[in-house]
């Protein structure tokens, strides 16, 4: 199953170069790396990005983060995937941009509704 990790430019910048990470500033704090599935991801863009520019949306097969990935219960009593582990470039399927559409909100590649 692929799972979805929304970054900010920097962070993405950051992951390429470094290969790997802990994730965002509230990743760190949480002690987890917070993930989406395909139905929760804009839920999630409109949460904590609403109108910031220069995202990207990051896929991952779920199955190949082994025991590291926990999936617990978060927003809506829905079971979020959280990552207890650094993210690796590795890791990544794909990554894109992650454009703001003219309506303020984020424009999801098809089938990640």
């Amino acid at each position: 199953m692929e799972i979805y990790k929304i970054l900010r430019a920097d962070e993405w910048s950051a992951l390429r170069s470094q290969k790997q990470t802990a994730g965002a500033p509230i990743d760190v704090a949480d002690g987890f790396i917070h993930f989406s599935t395909a139905q929760q991801a804009q839920e999630t863009a409109a949460k904590h990005f609403a109108g910031v520019e220069g995202l990207f949306l990051a896929a991952l097969d779920s199955d190949t983060l082994g025991d590291a990935l926990k999936w617990e219960v978060s927003r809506g009593d829905a079971l979020f995937p959280h990552l207890y582990g650094p993210l690796r470039l590795a890791d990544i399927l794909w990554c894109q941009p992650l454009p703001l559409g003219a309506d303020g909100t984020h424009s999801f590649p098809a089938g990640i509704a």
